[in-house]
């Protein structure tokens, strides 16, 4: 019977401080070229770092992040 490798949370769902950090800049460069805002933020919450950071929280950013074979 072949070895079935068992992901590790890392691989399913949890992302590293970089792929959050590449997120949250990219989708507050989106914001501030005034792409729509996904949640509901108060008229004064003009940051766009502070809405992707709670749309972060919300899990209501539509990036996905794709990984390559990790090197040994």
């Amino acid at each position: 019977m072949a070895d079935i490798p068992v992901p590790t949370p890392l691989e399913v769902h949890e992302l590293t401080r970089f792929e959050r950090a590449r997120i949250l800049g990219a989708r507050a460069l989106q914001i501030s070229l005034g792409a729509p805002i996904l949640i509901d933020v108060a008229p004064e919450l003009v940051d766009p770092v502070e809405i992707a950071e709670r749309e972060f929280a919300q899990d209501r950013i539509p990036i996905t992040v794709r990984r390559g074979p990790r090197a040994s």
